[in-house]
């Protein structure tokens, strides 16, 4: 064999919604001014202060795969007895034909099918069966970051309204379940339900009436960690270990005394359902989660929420994404994160909050929040602080001189680009986020002898970084590493500047105003889902939320994510129930997207921008007025799909319940559009003009109307995702809006196989990677062989890989076989049937240098039977790699992108 070395790429999956704190780790300065020539407002990496992406190639994986089966489930009016025959008729012919398929869970209430540990070959080895309507990954979702603060003031209720839904509307979600898909419920914790002493209470108690652990204490999917143990060991017990569940759960619903420092949910008199699908750390998997959403359908929730989802999974066929909707279907409302993944820029929204019916949750930041404090002189001013994740907790007493390592103005401050630290012995270094990564910072202040660090931000907002080790072969951070907004570390600033000062560790908390309070968080996603629909679909308090935490972890932690502002839509959820049973599922969408409120931009505020639709959904959850509201519009938000075809019509229902005529006056507002690559997208204004059959539009009382709505796209920018918002604003009060968002141009013309990194696509090796493709794992080489080509055995792991970037989500990924040519490129097809692997509704890579591994395992399909899987003979061959463009035609060439690999010889000998 032939083949280079080189690169090597470090093993990371990105595709969990999780808690993060409210600015994503970067550097560059923003731009303060919207200097916006023909609309162009600037990147990502410049606005939001993200650092430039990393030309390291990083391997995204799969190793378990979903089979969808054609039967029907339950849910769809199919029988559990048909579905269990076609899964065993399908498992029986594996067997027949040698696929070696392990089966993890199997499925038939809201989903036919099973999940399997398989190689990518055997999965393919049943493409052709007709019981197969299609493949999935099953995909790792990370635990979320259990990283907290202090106790914060209660002030997200009164941001959605809910205060005003319990205070003088009357409702607290009584007699309504709510189901959480989570790491379990604290089922001892008073404001949940139970007696307060760990351990002291039996399940079911009085609040937490159902649920299931389906992993056990143990449990880890995350295979690069040291405590990865893949194996589940279920029980009846759904207790909290993790404390990711248990705030949830007190965020929906808990009813604690908030004088005594309790904490007051949404919907305090709930019931629960706690679904356990995460161990005392790390990951599970999505087929866990499918389970999980079977067992709250038997259960009956009324309200099931998923404060997780599988980051870049856009595609709202994904099981976990469908099994919601079939969840809908059957009445229940599905509430899900949408993820946190918005520092890797646009299209990063995940599965099952792209589910065509569910309710897809962004975040905003918190108006306040209580954190730890020091003083400095000479006044004794205190200064609230985050503690950084991967460091020492900061102590609780003592003095020590504050010194700084460069200026608000510095660039590279701290970066070892920049050369050496002067002398910190003794010292509190005082250094300001921006081009080189928070551990870098943190490690050379250390070696510079400094005994704590400041980190203090370069854009508005609090922070809350890591400094953990980017490798295990870097040395941890021994010394404490704590955070200041960018405010507070200016001051910080002059004052060292003006003289010594000295700063005192406490032991007590300060309320600190949020500065990005009511705008959207930096960390949460950005969609639309890869079929073009609207997501998110509206968003709530997510940044720096306090909430019930299992008693042996203090009882009460503040967190942040968009895993905090679904349980409060959930909870939400829960009121509007109770104040109107009848309402269906989609009815409540409907109405909590008429009643939200739209935020300004987060990256350049008070400017007259409005953040992206395709990033907040409807706005700000405002649970009251949706209570209240007599009239509604349905539908709650316009798709509108790719503009190529020309304006979108749209038509808007309204009824009014009420005892007398509304008359609403039309017209709308802007957000602003994206476009460019997707990990850095850049930024414009709106521009799309929309116009209505009537100015006005009068609805009876007791009766509807309807108006109709033509929207046309901006001219620019190309390419890109624009939207807005609907107003019908009558003459007292409150507004209804309904968001919309299309697509600029042609859908298929978005890249998919670009460049990345070393050259990809590319051609690689099972054994260049240490371990079969399906686990993490680090590549050694550069990924590519010689143009001559390279022989493999095909055997032990002996195949090769082709190895791609995906640039944007296609809708289909496949290998085919050729025959080589004596010049090396591919000749006629190999047989009539040369689809080696297939894949469908696959997402986009995380980053500028993620890239998804095919193998070729020398086989290729042969037809029917129990031998449509054959060896090829021993010669030369070429693989062709297709992507099908989203939304694309597989037939029309403009709709798909192909690479040939170098020659690969088969010789078994």
């Amino acid at each position: 064999m032939t083949r280079r070395a080189g690169l090597a790429a470090t093993a990371a999956v990105a595709l969990a919604a999780g808690t993060l704190g409210t600015v994503a780790a970067g550097s560059a300065a923003p731009a303060t001014t919207a200097a916006a020539e023909d609309g162009y407002l600037g990147t990502l990496s410049e606005l939001a202060g993200l650092p430039e992406p990393s030309d390291e190639l990083v391997h995204e994986p799969t190793g378990a795969w979903f089979v969808e089966l054609t039967a029907k489930p339950v849910a769809d009016g199919g029988t559990s007895a048909a579905a269990r025959r076609q899964q065993d008729r399908v498992l029986a012919e594996a067997d027949a034909l040698g696929a070696d398929l392990d089966v993890r869970y199997t499925y038939d209430r809201l989903w036919n099918g099973f999940s399997v540990s398989a190689s990518e070959t055997d999965i393919s080895s049943l493409a052709g069966s007709a019981d197969v309507a299609a493949v999935y990954p099953v995909v790792t979702i990370d635990a979320p970051d259990p990283a907290t603060s202090e106790p914060a003031m209660d002030s997200a209720l009164g941001m959605t309204g809910a205060d005003i839904a319990q205070s003088e509307l009357g409702f607290t979600g009584d007699g309504l379940k709510v189901g959480i898909v989570d790491s379990g419920i604290d089922i001892d914790h008073p404001d949940l339900g139970g007696g307060g002493t760990p351990g002291g209470t039996a399940f079911p108690t009085e609040r937490v009436v159902a649920g299931y652990d389906f992993v056990g204490d143990d449990y880890n999917a995350d295979d690069s960690s040291a405590g990865y143990q893949p194996t589940p060991h279920p029980d009846d017990n759904p207790d909290d270990c993790y404390g990711h569940g248990s705030h949830v759960a007190g965020i929906v619903g808990a009813d604690g005394d908030s004088a005594a420092g309790g904490v007051l949910g949404v919907a305090p008199d709930v019931e629960f359902g706690a679904y356990r699908v995460f161990g005392c750390a790390g990951s599970t998997t999505s087929d866990i989660i499918l389970a999980a959403l079977e067992q709250a359908h038997a259960d009956d929730m009324d309200v099931v929420n998923m404060s997780l989802g599988a980051g870049f999974v856009t595609w709202p066929e994904y099981p976990t994404a469908t099994a919601s909707d079939a969840l809908v279907d059957d009445g229940v409302v599905v509430v899900a994160s949408i993820g946190n993944n918005g520092a890797a820029g646009t299209w990063s929204a995940g599965a099952p909050g792209v589910g065509d019916k569910v309710i897809g949750v962004a975040s905003f930041d918190n108006l306040e929040y209580d954190a730890r404090m020091f003083t400095v002189t000479p006044d004794g001013r205190e200064f609230g602080y985050a503690e950084a994740t991967g460091a020492p907790s900061a102590p609780t007493s003592g003095d020590l001189p504050l010194s700084r390592t460069g200026t608000p103005d510095a660039t590279q401050d701290a970066c070892t680009a920049a050369g050496p630290l002067p002398d910190l012995s003794g010292t509190v270094a005082l250094i300001e986020r921006g081009t080189c990564p928070f551990y870098e910072k943190a490690r050379n202040a250390q070696q510079a002898g400094a005994s704590a660090v400041i980190l203090y931000n370069n854009v508005p907002g609090a922070l809350a970084p890591t400094v953990a080790p980017p490798s295990p072969a870097d040395p941890p951070i021994t010394i404490p590493v704590v955070a200041l907004s960018q405010g507070d570390g200016v001051e910080l600033n002059n004052r060292i500047a003006a003289g010594t000062t000295t700063l005192t560790w406490t032991d007590e908390t300060t309320t600190i105003e949020n500065t990005t309070a009511g705008l959207i968080s930096s960390f949460s996603s950005y969609g639309m889902a890869s079929d073009l629909s609207l997501k998110p679909d509206l968003g709530a308090p997510g940044g720096l939320i306090r909430s019930t935490y299992p008693l042996e972890d203090d009882g009460y932690a503040v967190v942040s994510g968009t895993s905090m502002s679904s349980p409060h839509v959930a909870g939400a959820v829960a009121l509007l129930l109770q104040a109107h049973p009848s309402l269906t599922p989609a009815q409540v969408r409907d109405l909590l997207q008429n009643s939200a409120d739209p935020a300004d931009w987060s990256l350049i505020p008070d400017a007259g921008y409005v953040e992206p639709a395709h990033r907040q959904g409807a706005g700000m959850l405002d649970i009251d007025d949706a209570i209240l509201a007599s009239t509604a519009v349905t539908p709650g938000k316009l798709s509108l799909g790719e503009s190529e075809a020309g304006p979108s019509t749209r038509t808007l229902t309204l009824t009014n319940d009420a005892d007398a005529p509304v008359t609403y006056e039309l017209s709308h507002t802007d957000g602003i559009s994206t476009a460019g690559a997707p990990n850095n997208p850049q930024f414009f204004e709106g521009g799309a003009t929309v116009a209505f059959s009537a100015p006005s539009v009068t609805v009876p009382a007791g009766g509807s109307a309807t108006v109709d709505v033509t929207v046309t796209a901006p001219a620019e920018p190309a390419l890109g995702q624009y939207g807005g918002w609907v107003v019908l604003t009558p003459a007292d009060g409150q507004p209804l809006r309904v968001p919309f968002a299309g697509f600029a141009g042609d859908y298929q013309q978005l890249p998919i196989l670009t460049p990345a990194g070393a050259g990809l696509p590319s051609l690689g090796d099972v054994t260049a990677c240490g371990r079969y493709i399906g686990v993490n794992c680090t590549m050694g080489g550069v990924y590519d062989l010689l143009p001559e080509g390279a022989t493999f055995s095909m055997t032990e792991g002996d195949y090769p890989v082709v190895l791609a970037h995906l640039e944007h989500a296609p809708q289909n990924v496949s290998l085919q076989l050729f025959h080589a040519k004596a010049d090396g490129t591919a000749g006629r097809p190999y047989g009539r049937w040369n689809t080696v692997f297939s894949e469908d509704f696959v997402g986009r890579s995380s980053t500028a240098t993620a890239f998804n591994a095919y193998t070729w395992d020398g086989t290729r399909p042969r037809g029917s039977g129990t031998d449509r899987r054959v060896p090829v003979p021993d010669g030369r061959y070429v693989l062709r790699l297709t992507a099908t463009k989203p939304l694309g035609d597989p037939s029309n060439p403009d709709h798909v992108e192909t690479w040939d690999s170098p020659v690969v010889v088969v010789d078994r000998n």
